[in-house]
């Protein structure tokens, strides 16, 4: 089979497409062969190497996908062969087949394509703990929600809007401001023309918002800090400007008795129970159309190192994804 491996870290040049051995599932686990899979950005820092991010080389990187069971395991009673699935938190998923253990691999509703299972997975999971487990919004909540235009940001304003909260969002430019107005923000800040902190302040009377979600870190998280109310939480889940600095308890006193988390979703899915029951609710927020997802943009699989270059641009709308070219 084809995949895209690395054996070196470094730039998108070190994504090799290449020949490797199809693997085959052991006990409780299933074989896919995947149909989609998902891009995300720590993918890029995988690649690269970076602190926290470094698995043993060559490796096939990859954390999300949707595909068709082709071979069950020994022991696998949920799924069978010829169910559509999606999964994520699974490592080699830039490979025409992939290896699932059979409690993430999450049988997509009736209606629900392989694309659209293996765009949702990952930043669809993040949303639903984030509204639901890490800040439970409710009627009322003022919320930030930065990058909103990228694939976590979208689905993020619609899941607090239709929990009731009341929306500020950031942008890059104008087409990404009639975006996110198309999905419901209530406010919208354009951050290369305006400090976000300031019409945070001017929007909510000098009070500030009961929640931040904050994906870029290292360039927003001080001005995150000071969009906040007194109690305020600053959820940080992502760094696509760089690493978040060490921060001093202190401040967080100071600046109001904040609340300060740094997210990762595989701790909110530690057993296979709670993922799939995550996974349950994160699709019927799909079928009954709370949940709508921009089209996503599409590479070959082959065309894996195009692809992490557009994502590392930050000029992305939505998800990208990378398709195989199964040979049968």
């Amino acid at each position: 089979m084809k995949a895209a491996r690395i054996h070196s870290y470094g730039g998108p040049e070190v994504l090799k497409y290449e020949d490797v051995e199809k693997p085959t599932p052991k006990a409780g686990e299933v074989l896919v062969k995947n149909q989609a899979c998902g891009l995300n950005f720590f993918d890029t820092m995988h690649r690269a190497g970076m602190s926290h991010y470094q698995f043993p080389l060559p490796m096939i990187p990859g954390r999300e996908g949707g595909g068709v069971v082709e071979q069950v395991g020994e022991g696998v009673v949920n799924l069978k062969v010829g169910d559509k699935v999606a999964y994520c938190t699974v490592p080699a998923a830039y490979a025409d087949y992939t290896v699932v253990p059979s409690g993430r691999a999450f049988k997509l509703p009736e209606g629900v394509d392989c694309e659209t299972g293996a765009s949702l997975m990952l930043q669809g999971l993040t949303a639903q703990y984030l509204v639901r487990s890490t800040y439970p919004l409710s009627a009322g909540k003022k919320v930030l929600i930065h990058a909103g235009a990228g694939g976590l940001g979208q689905l993020l304003i619609q899941a607090s809007k239709f929990l009731g909260a009341t929306v500020f969002t950031t942008v890059s430019s104008k087409e990404k401001e009639e975006i996110v107005k198309s999905l419901g923000a209530d406010f919208v800040i354009n951050y290369t023309t305006d400090d976000f902190e300031k019409k945070i302040k001017e929007f909510t009377n000098g009070k500030g918002v009961d929640v931040v979600y904050d994906s870029v870190g290292k360039d927003t998280w001080v001005g995150s800090i000071n969009s906040l109310s007194p109690l305020g939480y600053l959820v940080l889940l992502g760094s696509a400007s760089g690493e978040v600095p060490p921060i001093d308890p202190q401040m967080l006193r100071e600046k109001g008795s904040l609340f300060l988390t740094r997210t990762n979703l595989s701790n909110y899915v530690i057993e296979d129970e709670t993922y799939q029951r995550r996974c349950v609710e994160l699709f019927e927020w799909v079928t009954q159309g709370k949940l709508k997802l921009s089209p996503p943009t599409k590479f070959p699989l082959s065309e894996i190192a195009k692809a992490h270059k557009l994502l590392e641009s930050r000029k992305t709308v939505g998800k990208i994804l990378l398709i195989p070219q199964h040979k049968n």
